[in-house]
């Protein structure tokens, strides 16, 4: 049995994702700065940033090349890329703290928020594919 994936697909699943984050961004900082004023809103509008541009690392260390010939290959990518968005992530958080005393939780919060988006969007894609998968079987 061979297992197909449709890179182009993946390439825009990968970045819808990160456009959807970049949405959750805006939308985190105009909720935050309705709540807590700009203080809040900077503080979620870093802390979304980080999560967009860690996921945008991801997809262009997985899909900025020329196609891989290779399955351990398109693999490797997908590991590379995680590595940049988990380091992106954590010199991201780092920096923000110590630089532009933001407020963690409306920060860390605003993250989050992005993070959901990957679980939002890959339960939209499984959902249709288990539906197809019952109706096959019965």
């Amino acid at each position: 049995m061979a297992i197909v994936i449709d890179l182009p697909a993946a390439k825009r699943l990968a970045f819808g994702v990160v456009r959807g984050q970049a949405a959750v961004t805006a939308a985190a900082a105009l909720a935050g700065y309705a709540i807590g004023g700009p203080h809040t809103a900077i503080s979620c509008a870093l802390g979304g940033g980080i999560g967009t541009i860690a996921s945008l690392g991801m997809a262009l260390m997985a899909f900025g090349g020329s196609a891989p010939a290779s399955p351990a290959r398109i693999l490797g990518t997908f590991y590379a890329g995680e590595l940049v968005k988990v380091v992106l992530a954590v010199i991201s958080f780092i920096l923000a703290l110590k630089l532009t005393g933001a407020a963690p939780l409306p920060m860390f919060a605003a993250y989050m928020a992005t993070f959901l988006v990957y679980w939002i969007v890959l339960a939209r894609m499984a959902l249709p594919a288990l539906a197809a998968t019952r109706r096959a079987r019965a």
